[in-house]
């Protein structure tokens, strides 16, 4: 039925709709564009799957999408070659159904001042126009009639409207927008462009904006070398088929690579990809990379983006994701997520528990396969992804109980062992008075060599545990492995830290031993240290500067966040000081032949445990090389 002229008003129990849509949408007002060009994508795909059916039977044509915008004209324009629309069915479509979901809108979130993210739900999605336009108009022509029977609809963001019979020779619709005074920041090539490259990326129907130059061979120069012509060919925004949307079975790993550059056009190759395809009880499809993480893990966040049908909603996944796997890179594309989605909706929706259920399973079964198939690669791996495992160990029951078959423990000369190998390692060795097995570990195997090298002389294996999280994930495997305990190498002497039931004699006598200790006190002159003479080997350093294993791991707990005191972080170090009385060196300061050397002596031994430890610097470190001098002068 031809269309006939008409003018109207929108039937709705509210005048005020517009300024309603404006004020809660506003803050989101790039987003009209997302919304048209998607309602076009849909007529587009709803006329290939009439074709595909047999129900229309003519030539489908271009079916491209063009998005354009005339700066002189103040308008930007949608076009499609998709379903089209009758008059009736704009009437029907725009005027009736949209409009009772608006009004519906107004009703439930006009007090409310966050509504902002409920666009889509109640039919808003093509009044999100009216957030950037004074005028809007849609000439559209059906499949089903001819050139001559196209409408035209007109509306000025008031509930009047006008109908009218238009020409368009071209099955489609044609969306204008005549831009307002306050949004002619859309008026412009980049920030078009980079709007339709955000959230229309991997739009399923191609979308062109706009052309760009080219070069194509143009022949040959008189050396017989090739030429080449800069020419307009048509800018096409979008890759349509996508990576996650293909068979993993037909791709190669340089298909991978390549779409994560398309992603992540200045990142490091990434060590590995998880392809997830499902399509019960929910949809998701999607690539999830591990990518080489740098210890600032903090900034590598946000990287993975959210689709749904294709077109992109958002990269903040924190309620999608779990959290451990947040570091990941990659796309999740899943129509049970709507456009239009709300941090609330992501929080409560049983879709979306089950998707991170989901995802949280397909990691730790590609790590087990990886660590089943081919030891000796994961383990060249382990020192990039072990930051994801450790996390998702501490933060998740489920995850822990498949990891700890495949999660690795290194020692600091590179050794790697599961939990189970290294348990059967050192437990002969390790496994103190009170059947604990000790796990001895280093957080700076540089810094704290001394002690390892104390360790290694007494035949003890040192872990290597100086990754962002350790100092959580030691807590963590301390609570879950049986008769264990882990202790930093130098949180003690090294035969306080595995206590056996033989003990060392003292060379010194009791009021020798009060001697010596107050001999340091005066030396020392430091409330933060706590001394203590202890009989141990001959062969130990005289003097042993150490931090209690709980006052320490506390206090890096809190540097770290977590570990429920965050006040220790703030407070006073204190420090323990064995004087070793077996050691020659004490023997010396005992027979020195004045106080004053004695003092001198026991300071260089004090000074060389803070070196050890890295704790001598400024004036201190000046006067222990003063003295160094002059004790080997």
């Amino acid at each position: 039925m031809a269309t006939v002229a008409e003018k109207g008003s929108i039937s709705i129990h509210t005048e005020n709709i517009f300024p309603i849509i404006k004020k809660f949408l506003y803050s989101d007002h790039e987003i009209f564009l997302r919304e048209l060009v998607s309602n076009a994508v849909d007529a587009t795909q709803k006329i290939k799957k009439l074709a595909a059916m047999g129900e229309f039977k003519d030539e489908l044509g271009e079916t491209r999408i063009e998005v354009s915008f005339d700066k002189k004209k103040k308008t930007i324009t949608v076009s499609d070659r998709g379903i089209g629309m009758t008059g009736e069915e704009i009437k029907k479509y725009i005027n009736q159904i949209a409009f009772s979901g608006a009004a519906e809108f107004v009703e439930k979130f006009k007090d409310k001042g966050d509504a902002k993210d409920i666009i889509g739900k109640f039919g808003l999605g093509f009044y999100s126009s009216f957030m950037v336009a004074d005028n809007v108009e849609i000439i559209s022509r059906s499949y089903t009639v001819g050139e001559d029977e196209a409408a035209k609809w007109t509306c000025d963001g008031s509930t009047e409207f006008s109908l009218e019979p238009a020409k368009k020779k071209e099955r489609g619709t044609d969306i204008i927008l005549h831009i307002n005074k306050d949004s002619e920041e859309f008026l412009d090539e980049f920030r078009l462009k980079g709007i339709l490259e955000k959230y229309c990326k991997f739009l399923p129907v191609e979308i062109k904006f706009g052309t760009k130059e080219e070069s194509v061979p143009d022949g040959e120069d008189k050396e017989g070398k090739p030429k080449y012509k800069s020419v307009k060919v048509d800018r096409i925004i979008n890759n349509p088929e996508p990576l996650w949307v293909k068979a993993p079975k037909d791709l190669k790993d340089e298909d991978y690579l390549k779409f994560y550059k398309e992603l992540y056009p200045f990142s490091e190759d990434p060590l590995f990809w998880i392809h997830l395809n499902v399509d019960y009880p929910f949809n998701l499809t999607g690539v999830l990379y591990f990518p080489k993480v740098k210890n600032d893990f903090e900034l590598q966040k946000n990287k993975i983006q959210l689709y749904s049908r294709q077109v992109f909603i958002t990269d903040e996944v924190k309620d999608v994701v779990p959290d451990f796997l947040m570091l990941l890179h990659g796309v999740l594309d899943s129509p049970d997520i709507p456009l239009n989605v709300s941090r609330s909706y992501l929080q409560s929706d049983s879709s979306v528990k089950k998707i991170s259920q989901h995802i949280t399973k397909k990691v730790a079964d590609k790590l087990s396969d990886m660590f089943k198939k081919d030891r000796p690669a994961f383990e060249k791996k382990w020192d990039d992804i072990n930051i994801f495992v450790k996390y998702g160990m501490i933060s998740d029951e489920k995850f822990y109980e498949k990891a700890k078959d495949f999660s690795l423990l290194k020692n600091v000369d590179g050794g790697y062992f599961t939990f189970d190998e290294y348990k059967e390692k050192v437990k002969t060795n390790q496994t103190d008075k009170d059947k604990q097995t000790v796990y001895l570990y280093s957080s700076d195997a540089g810094k704290q060599d001394t002690y390892i090298q104390m360790a290694k002389d007494k035949s003890y294996d040192v872990l290597l545990m100086d990754g962002v999280l350790d100092s959580h994930y030691i807590s963590n495997l301390e609570q879950k492995l049986e008769n264990t305990q882990l202790k930093r190498v130098d949180s003690d002497t090294i035969d306080k830290l595995i206590a056996k039931d033989e003990k060392i004699e003292s060379v010194l006598s009791k009021e020798e031993e009060e001697q010596i200790k107050g001999i340091f006190e005066k030396a020392i002159k430091n409330q933060s240290m706590t001394l203590a003479v202890e009989s141990m080997s001959p062969a130990d350093l005289p003097v042993t500067v150490t931090m209690s294993e709980w006052m320490r791991r506390m206090k890096d707990m809190a540097k770290t966040g977590g570990g429920g005191m965050p006040f220790m972080g703030g407070m006073p170090d204190s420090y323990n000081v064995a004087i070793n009385a077996n050691h020659n060196v004490i023997q010396k300061v005992l027979k020195a032949e004045t106080e004053e050397q004695k003092i001198k002596l026991a300071k260089q031994a004090y000074d060389l445990a803070l070196l050890s430890q890295n704790m001598l610097t400024g004036a201190d470190l000046t006067s222990f090389i003063k003295r160094s001098v002059e004790l080997v002068s």
